[in-house]
């Protein structure tokens, strides 16, 4: 990778979606919220690769997988409520070193929009090693809703945290 956002051009990005499922993950039935991330990574050029995994510390193994392969940016879906079974809030919080409580409060805010529930979603969001850490709800609709709040920050953000300049905006 190469310069910040306003440096030569680079190559594609790598991010990594990780499905925090028990059902899609047994095979009960299919995910619908990995191919909506990976889809959205891919029109703006970059690669993406989707893994659905049970809750709890699959998802853990998985996030540390994708900080280690190096992945810019890392986004799961599922596992953020108040269920006993969702723990990837949990899981995340261990990998991560520091959060972006921002980022995390504007997806909540702007899921309230849509759907009052938004409010009861735990997700994270902050950063391990240079990636960039994100959970999203396990609805299509949170999912959309988290990805239009990432859409304004995603370049910027990661461009940050490989260590870019700020671009200035007066």
């Amino acid at each position: 990778m190469t310069g910040g956002a306003a440096g030569p051009a680079r190559e594609a990005r790598e991010a990594r979606v990780i499905v925090a499922s028990n059902r899609a993950a047994a095979g009960v039935y299919s995910d619908t919220t990995g191919p909506v991330i990976r889809d959205w990574f891919e029109a703006r050029g970059w690669a993406a690769e989707v893994e659905v995994v049970p809750d709890g510390e699959p998802v853990g193994a998985a996030l540390r997988a994708a900080v280690a392969s190096g992945a810019a940016a890392i986004v799961t879906t599922g596992g953020t409520g108040a269920s006993p079974t969702d723990r990837t809030p949990e899981q995340t919080r261990a990998v991560l070193d520091f959060e972006l409580p921002g980022v995390a409060e504007e997806i909540r805010r702007v899921g309230r929009e849509h759907i009052p529930l938004a409010v009861l979603s735990r997700g994270l969001a902050g950063v391990a090693g240079r990636s960039l850490v994100l959970n999203l709800p396990g609805s299509t609709g949170g999912v959309k809703d988290g990805l239009a709040v990432l859409d304004g920050l995603l370049e910027h953000l990661v461009d940050q945290i490989g260590g870019g300049d700020h671009v200035r905006v007066d």
